[in-house]
């Protein structure tokens, strides 16, 4: 009888250690499980970053090309400097990224002897691109003849 006892007493031991091992386990597998779900929802706000971001640079480029279209060509061909110089600012309200803009604005402001305009135009090419050899001249020029 006690053999049976302890053969008893044995297998639920071994149970209860079986079960226990495999609640341990589950619980890590749990804990794996919340830090995948943890890393999915990181990496799906990144995603939606990125996606938010490459909506906002393909705008950029369509309101450039519109800003080339409309206002930075019509520009160069205006035989007018004042209404050049309002082409060129019309068009960076909607493109201000472009340096060769605020270049070619810097450019037309000088001619009209508007100097301290011009140097923030040719600055702000500089900032953009700073090497931009041309607008970096210009301003040195400029600043050379205060």
């Amino acid at each position: 009888m006690k053999t049976i006892r302890d053969g008893i007493f044995l297998a639920l031991l071994g149970l209860f250690a079986t079960t226990a091992c495999n609640s341990e386990i589950l619980e890590r597998q749990a804990a794996q499980i919340r830090e995948q779900e943890e890393e999915i929802a990181r990496q799906r706000k990144e995603l939606e970053a990125l996606a938010a971001g490459q909506q906002l640079q393909d705008q950029k480029q369509k309101d450039c090309t519109r800003a080339f279209r409309e206002y930075f060509d019509k520009a160069q061909a205006a035989s007018d400097r004042e209404r050049a110089i309002a082409l060129y600012r019309d068009g960076l309200a909607i493109c201000p990224d472009d340096d060769v803009a605020h270049y070619e604005l810097g450019r037309a402001l000088a001619d009209a002897g508007r100097r301290d305009e011009a140097e923030k135009e040719f600055a702000a090419a500089l900032k953009i691109n700073p090497d931009f050899g041309d607008a970096r001249r210009q301003l040195e020029a400029i600043r050379a003849n205060r």
